[in-house]
């Protein structure tokens, strides 16, 4: 047999091993808010541990952590080493999400197995890729151990406050440089490139009031509206911004959360908005931000007795395409539409992800995992999320397939 076919055999073997791990993954919340993952990270190290895969745990100190909005952050590193020359391969999944929230006709800590899919929280996005590297690489080693080079696993818990703390924090430690990154992605499109992400929180401050004599207080909900006014006007601006990379349209925002007043019958002294700007990869993110600045300001000038306040929550940089991609990318599609049956290609991506933190320290980072098309088929992020579990085990057979090519047999 070729030793694709013997990847695929081994896969499809211990193919209940995997579901039965992405369900005890599943199990375990790591819902941000709160942001406690230390206790995840240790579930999946011994998980790891019980398959013969050490992982090095790096846990990242608590005052960062508290300062990022979290309790607890481990992040996870395992490093199987084959001999001298070869590329190091890093894959990137993380374990961290948002909370359920509301809908669900599942539970969403039950990885429950219905149709042929797996449901819960994280199962796509991207606590599934936990499972697609982890067996993948033990396929690797179970039928075709390479000669040399280098494989490591990063499992990391930072990903929905951008990163910082999870494959950010392990690269300015200088605890990895790996030489190319396959990242949590879906199955069937290879993403090379994605949108950053721009968010700021505005703080409208008036005067409050008693609302029988409102004219002694300076309404900040009534400056806040011209604010909306400005933004949503931008909004519909950026329609016009278009990007040349094949699958960005063009930059986008969105007011996510308002916050103000004090009561039904009190003028309102303080409104708080948060906003999201997507970045397109041509994008200075330093010329949008003072742009955008300045379009708050300005808006808000025109309400005497108001002032604002205006506060970055997060700047997420567009990941680019970068030189070096092409073996890996190549391998990528290669493979995925053999294994798949239908072609698969070379793509980018409106999201924002921890891709993009490798990208930034020069190594080429592409995004391919298990999943469907789209964000919206697997309910990321939303009720009843899930992964259809044979997109999980073909994925798997993709990247053990990658794998085994670009590490010398």
């Amino acid at each position: 047999m070729s030793i694709y076919t013997q990847l695929d055999t081994w896969i499809d073997t211990h193919s209940d091993a995997e579901v039965r791990f992405l369900q005890a993954l599943v199990r375990q919340p790591t819902d941000t808010p709160p942001g406690d993952n230390a206790p995840h990270a240790e579930l999946a190290a011994r998980l790891l541990g019980e398959m013969g895969l050490t992982a090095e745990a790096h846990p990242v100190p608590a005052a960062q952590v508290q300062e990022a909005g979290m309790q607890s952050v481990t992040n996870l590193i395992v490093r199987r080493r084959y001999g001298a020359g070869g590329p190091t391969i890093a894959l990137n999944a993380h374990g961290d999400v948002v909370p359920p929230g509301e809908g669900w006709t599942h539970d969403p800590y039950g990885g429950e197995i219905v149709d042929g899919k797996l449901y819960g929280r994280a199962a796509a996005v991207s606590k599934s890729d936990f499972a697609t590297y982890a067996f993948a690489l033990r396929a690797l080693e179970a039928v075709a151990a390479p000669r040399a080079g280098s494989v490591e696993l990063h499992l990391t818990y930072d990903e929905e406050l951008g990163g910082e703390l999870g494959p950010g924090w392990l690269l300015a430690q200088g605890l990895t440089r790996p030489d190319a990154v396959i990242a949590a992605g879906f199955s069937y499109q290879v993403v090379t490139a994605h949108n950053g992400c721009l968010q700021l929180e505005v703080a409208v401050h008036g005067k409050a009031a008693h609302a029988a004599i409102p004219t002694s207080g300076v309404d900040a909900l009534r400056a806040a509206v011209a604010v909306l006014a400005a933004l949503y006007a931008e909004a519909e601006a950026l329609h016009a911004v278009r990007s040349a990379v094949a699958g960005i349209e063009h930059p986008t925002l969105v007011v996510g959360r308002i916050d103000g007043g004090t009561n039904t019958n009190v003028v309102p002294g303080k409104v708080v908005l948060r906003l999201d700007r997507r970045l397109i990869p041509e994008e200075d993110p330093a010329a949008v931000e003072a742009a955008l600045r300045a379009l708050i300001e300005h808006s808000a000038a025109a309400c005497p007795g108001v002032r604002v306040d205006i506060r970055r929550l997060l700047l997420a940089l567009p990941l680019r395409p970068l030189p070096g991609r092409a073996p890996l990318v190549d391998a990528l599609k290669r493979h995925a539409s053999v294994v798949f049956g239908t072609p698969v290609e070379e793509a980018a991506s409106p999201l924002y992800t921890d891709a993009r933190l490798y990208g930034a320290h020069g190594i080429p980072a592409v995004l391919y995992g298990a999943g469907p098309r789209t964000v919206l088929e697997s309910n990321a992020k939303r009720a009843d999320e899930h992964v259809v579990l044979e997109d999980l085990r073909r994925a798997t057979k993709v990247v053990a397939r990658v794998l085994s090519d670009l590490l010398p047999q």
